[in-house]
């Protein structure tokens, strides 16, 4: 009995920590997506070829967003503020250096909320134990 309420408190944190994405426009996020990010990170979500790879210029190719890339590794704020501020910026308030991210900020291009509703539907294209896994990477509220 201890366990099977250990389980659910653990799958009512986990649900609880997704709040961001709750209740979000998933039809208005895959529109915006389409506008905005699949240019780069592709219609189907499945990123550049050799994603893993960086060029010439040193720049990673835009990684998936589906269940194959990492995505899905991070929790809502880091990819709320890596896709508003950019890549270079939120990795800088992180202390990451050292590494040339291609991803430009949005702020300037899409709402708080577009970001919101664009982040709610990727996150609906990826498997339950992707979701799962995501969800559980966010503080509960």
């Amino acid at each position: 009995m201890r366990r099977l309420a250990l389980v659910l408190t653990v799958c009512a944190s986990a649900a609880n920590a997704d709040h961001e994405l709750e209740g979000r426009a998933i039809a208005a996020g895959a529109i915006l997506y389409a506008a905005n990010c699949a240019a780069c990170h592709g219609v189907n979500l499945e990123g550049q070829p050799d994603w893993r790879s960086a060029g010439e210029d040193g720049v990673l190719p835009a990684p998936p967003h589906d269940a194959s890339g990492h995505t899905w590794h991070h929790d809502n704020a880091m990819l709320f503020d890596y896709t508003k501020q950019g890549g270079q910026a939120a990795l800088a308030a992180m202390g990451v250096t050292g590494f040339n991210s291609g991803m430009p900020a949005f702020e300037d291009v899409i709402s708080d909320n577009e970001i919101w509703d664009i982040l709610a539907y990727i996150r609906s294209t990826w498997p339950e134990r992707e979701r799962d896994v995501q969800a559980g990477r966010n503080p509960p509220h």
